[in-house]
């Protein structure tokens, strides 16, 4: 399967400065999901959230969800309703990425999905706005 050509990103995000933002870029061909992704604190006081709807040949395959602030999720099927990140249905346990000395990082692998995601807090996050870098991969990498 070409992962490549298959992810649909479903956000069209803004790049003025202080809004909530991913950045996209890739090391690696076969990776579904890989950049940079930034969740930052908006006018309400509340941070910002992304979510990236996997459909391959018209079909939903699963969603992702970036933010609020440390928080993530992986959800089978895509839905237009927003998902409790604290919902037995979010296949990240747990969802929010712990911030020690300040460094974050985890990764899940979800069998079910074929999946692999990792997010690394990266440096220059402040209060307003935290960034991470993010790798969406398969577990399993075929050679095409």
């Amino acid at each position: 399967m070409t992962w490549l050509l298959t992810g649909v990103f479903a956000a069209t995000i803004a790049a003025a400065a202080g809004v909530s933002q991913f950045t996209s870029f890739s090391h690696d061909p076969r990776n579904i999901l890989e950049g940079h992704w930034q969740s930052c604190r908006e006018a309400d006081g509340r941070y910002a959230e992304r979510v990236y709807d996997h459909v391959v040949n018209g079909v939903a395959k699963f969603e992702v969800h970036m933010g609020p602030r440390r928080e993530f999720a992986i959800f089978k099927g895509v839905q237009d309703e927003h998902r409790d990140h604290a919902s037995p249905d979010n296949l990240l346990k747990p969802y929010v990425v712990t911030l020690e000395a300040g460094r974050a990082k985890r990764r899940w692998d979800i069998p079910s999905l074929n999946l692999s995601f990792s997010v690394t807090l990266a440096g220059g996050s402040r209060t307003d706005c935290e960034s991470w870098f993010i790798t969406l991969e398969p577990l399993e990498k075929t050679s095409h």
